[in-house]
């Protein structure tokens, strides 16, 4: 069953293209995941399907309903987490969760089952108001807003910017127990690492989708041998690198450059090549592409 549907939807602020003919499908119960850095069109996506902002052109339903005709309806069966934290921050933790139970005509109770995994997190501090919770705190309180009037699809504009690391990985456990409970999630993200997490995922550039597969698909698809090249003298390195016409590609990793290679030009040569760029101690070695080498090699594509 399709839960979001959407074809050739535009968007355009005075002359900047926010989005461009976006399609795309995600089923019932999938975790859908949009991957792109700030500005990418993520926000302006969600808010079209959150009804709170009109395309220029195309269409799109949400559980079946039209997004322009039906948003009453839509806004009933939705929850939406945006990327900034819009709670009422004077208010406590208990105090917003039942505010926003009250909107839907429903109560805490009602539906604690469905945040009762997450709420109990902070239900320590549920006197306490939201504008002093901790980042990852702010982060729970509003997931349970969000999922108090047990809504059929969520919405999550990059739900884990500025939350550390223990609360990111809390955060994606408690999305994948919702998951089993029928729930459709939109999520959108600047992290690489949590495009794994999804079933499906696609990649957002300059307001285009590039792709849309499995995160395992994503790197099957991946369509050079990859290397991993590292020596004492990095940046200098990077520059010789680059300067290879027989280099399709070379981008910094942590400690590595990712090295893509003409079809016809071997490791030995590249080798040979930076020693006589006084690189000595060169070191080279085949790696597995990860998701962020995807989307590397796929937006550069784009871009060419």
């Amino acid at each position: 069953m399709i839960a979001v549907a959407v074809k050739n939807i535009s968007k355009t602020y005075d002359k900047v293209s926010a989005l461009k003919s976006i399609s795309f499908e995600a089923s019932k119960g999938e975790i859908f995941g949009i991957i792109g850095p700030d500005g990418a069109g993520k926000t302006t996506l969600f808010r079209i399907l959150t009804t709170l902002l009109l395309a220029d052109s195309g269409e799109a339903t949400v559980d079946g309903f039209n997004v322009v005709n039906d948003y009453k309806a839509i806004r009933q069966r939705i929850g939406y987490m945006p990327g900034k934290f819009s709670l009422y921050e004077d208010l406590s933790v208990e105090e917003n969760l039942e505010f926003f139970a009250t909107l839907f005509h429903t109560t805490v109770q009602e539906n604690y089952h469905l945040i009762e995994e997450i709420y109990k997190q902070i239900e320590p501090f549920k006197k306490r108001r939201a504008g002093k919770l901790s980042g990852g705190m702010k982060q729970k309180l509003a997931l349970s807003c969000a999922l108090i009037h047990k809504p059929s699809v969520l919405f999550l504009d990059e739900p884990t910017t500025g939350v550390d690391p223990v609360s990111r990985k809390e955060f994606w456990e408690m999305l994948s127990n919702l998951k089993t409970q029928g729930i459709t999630i939109l999520v959108s993200t600047p992290y690489m690492d949590e495009a794994s997490l999804c079933d499906r995922i696609t990649f957002i550039h300059q307001g285009k989708f590039l792709d849309v597969d499995t995160p395992r698909n994503m790197i099957a698809k991946y369509p050079s041998k990859l290397l991993a090249v590292s020596a004492s003298r990095m940046y200098p390195l990077l520059l010789d690198l680059r300067a290879n016409p027989q280099v399709l590609s070379s981008f910094t990793f942590g400690d590595n450059h990712h090295v893509t290679l003409a079809a016809t030009y071997s490791v030995e040569e590249l080798a040979a090549y930076l020693r006589l760029k006084n690189h000595e101690d060169v070191l080279i070695q085949p790696i597995e592409p990860t998701i962020e080498d995807c989307f590397m090699q796929i937006t550069t594509t784009a871009d060419e």
